[in-house]
């Protein structure tokens, strides 16, 4: 595995404090992410519940949230989305109306939105621009929590709108990387390429080695659940991607396994909200609001 040449210089000497919800019908984490210095604080991949088969939604998780930070009375700056996510509704609209703060994501979404905006039949109404978003993060961008100086890498590869955000001696890697015993994600997806995967991960894995990763999803089996690693352990350990795997083998691997996956449960409402940015689409006339699925598209 390389090593890459990463536009900024991060500072593992700021530590963040970070507080994890787990959402466990998606096996999805979210993270508050606290400057030390100040009451500033960042949410990071918030869910929103849905049944698929009643059609029914809950905040359940998104409200804990919001408790928690209130009780804390800490002030959120940013509300953060590594990606387009395809197994879990986003909270961001809902949480933002509560807690206030920017709502952010890669820049590369309007690849994400006119992908699948096509799929999904959109319409002329949806705007595939990212304009849903407040801010659209380029590679190398930086953004301020408090004191501190948060910065955002373009990490494609599970989809073409992936970034992995750097707080510190933390970085909150989405859907790039999972727990060593994990591996990686799947490359599958419209967008996706298991090749760009690889390269993604080692820019992450060119973080100080001390560096806290802080995971999207982790799938236990037979082990307790984990959702922190460190560069130093993914590159000894990461059962799909480490010092002693070359690119082709990953890429060999990656595509062979993605071939025996199903598409997650929640893949087609997911991204009709996600594309959204956590919004559902538009109402009928009747101001009942409905989910599609494309027969045979995906």
């Amino acid at each position: 595995m390389n090593t890459v040449t990463l536009p900024f210089t991060p500072d593992t000497s700021v530590k963040p404090e970070v507080h994890h919800f787990f959402d466990e019908d998606t096996n999805t984490f979210s993270y508050v992410v606290k400057d030390p210095n100040s009451n500033a604080c960042a949410i990071v991949d918030s869910v929103w519940e849905l049944d698929y088969a009643s059609g029914r939604t809950s905040l359940v998780g998104a409200d804990q949230i919001i408790a928690f930070v209130k009780e804390k009375g800490w002030d959120v700056e940013w509300i953060i989305e590594t990606h387009v996510h395809a197994d879990h509704l986003s909270a961001a609209p809902y949480i933002q109306e509560h807690l206030g703060g920017k709502l952010g994501i890669g820049d590369h979404i309007n690849v994400v939105q006119e992908t699948f905006g096509k799929i999904f039949n959109a319409g002329t109404e949806f705007q595939r621009d990212g304009s849903q978003f407040d801010r659209l993060f380029k590679d190398g961008d930086s953004y301020q929590i408090g004191t501190m100086t948060a910065y955002a890498i373009h990490t494609p590869g599970h989809t073409p709108a992936c970034m992995t955000h750097i707080i510190g001696d933390a970085a909150f890697v989405g859907d790039t990387i999972f727990m060593p015993q994990g591996g990686s994600a799947r490359a599958d997806f419209p967008g996706g390429n298991a090749r760009t995967l690889y390269r993604s991960i080692e820019k992450v894995l060119s973080l100080p080695p001390e560096t806290r990763l802080f995971m999207c999803h982790d799938y236990p089996d037979n082990r307790e659940l984990g959702w922190v690693s460190t560069v130093a352990e993914e590159r000894a350990n990461n059962i799909h991607v480490n010092d002693r795997i070359s690119e082709d083998e990953f890429v060999a691997m990656r595509e062979a396994r993605d071939k025996t996956l199903a598409m997650p449960h929640l893949i087609l409402p997911s991204l009709q909200v996600n594309m959204r940015a956590g919004h559902m689409p538009p109402a009928e006339p009747d101001g009942k609001v409905f989910l599609k699925v494309p027969v045979n598209l995906l």
